[in-house]
């Protein structure tokens, strides 16, 4: 059933133990989210961090959020951008590919400037391997798109569906990501429970968007690489969903207990 669905895998070690790896890093972060292992940068790792943990955070050099989740974001976007401009596409699906995740961290990256609030910073030595982490799975998914090239395509075409999933997952991601920005005014940096749209039924709709965003990325790609590049970032956010719904329980006695993590009525 697999077969019918991505292209043959191409004979490379490397696109092999980027897919594995790509899947498990993932995924393990996503079970370190639900044992509450949290990133550094979250304020899940600042409510449950130790005063001493805290202190040591405090010695490394320190962005402001914008900045930080600017160099998060910044080497994908150039990395998918130079990829659509300057080199040579294939084919419909590489050109599509190479779009989508262009807009994708265009789009983050634009948030970042003119739409996220921030209430705390990001040490340096968080940024980096984030930054990189993204850098490596958009080039990777690219190339591995290239390997394509000569190889028959998969018997079911998933490319329309991958579209039209790609276009409502950024289209939600950043609808819920603008009521999460207006719920706080100038200069307030406390944690209220979120309003609208899917919020009254999930707390982390703009994650649903998210995983819908990159199925429909892989669905565009139909890679062995981008499907698993795309569970395994539905793992992490299902994790950091599970957690934050941990979190606005454990702050907020009057938090609807209707109100699931991720998926409406289910999860």
């Amino acid at each position: 059933m697999l077969l019918t669905l991505i292209f043959p895998p191409p004979p490379s070690i490397f696109m092999a133990a980027m897919s594995v790896i790509s899947f498990t890093s993932l995924a393990n972060a996503g079970f370190s989210e639900l044992k509450g292992k949290h990133m550094q940068y979250s304020k899940f790792w600042n409510f449950n961090s130790s005063q001493k943990s805290a202190e040591k955070k405090q010695q490394i050099p320190q962005l402001s959020g914008r900045t930080g989740m600017l160099i998060l974001y910044a080497p994908a976007f150039l990395a998918a951008l130079s990829c659509l401009l300057f080199f040579p596409h294939h084919s419909t699906r590489h050109l599509l590919l190479s779009s989508a995740l262009t807009l994708h961290f265009l789009k983050r990256l634009l948030e970042v400037q003119f739409v996220h609030s921030y209430s705390g910073g990001m040490s340096i030595d968080t940024a980096i391997p984030i930054s990189l982490s993204y850098f490596l799975s958009t080039a990777t998914m690219i190339y591995g798109q290239n390997l394509t090239q000569g190889l028959p395509e998969p018997p079911i075409d998933l490319k329309e569906p991958g579209i039209l999933l790609f276009l409502i997952g950024i289209s939600g991601n950043f609808y819920h990501h603008y009521i999460l920005s207006k719920m706080r005014s100038k200069g307030d940096k406390e944690y209220k429970i979120p309003k609208g749209g899917l919020f009254e039924l999930v707390i982390c709709p703009h994650y649903f968007f998210e995983i819908m965003g990159f199925v429909g990325v892989s669905c565009i790609s139909q890679t062995l690489y981008a499907f698993s590049f795309a569970m395994g970032t539905a793992l992490y956010l299902t994790g950091r969903s599970c957690a934050t719904r941990k979190w606005y329980l454990s702050k907020f006695k009057e938090f609807p207990q209707t109100v699931k993590a991720l998926i409406p009525y289910v999860l």
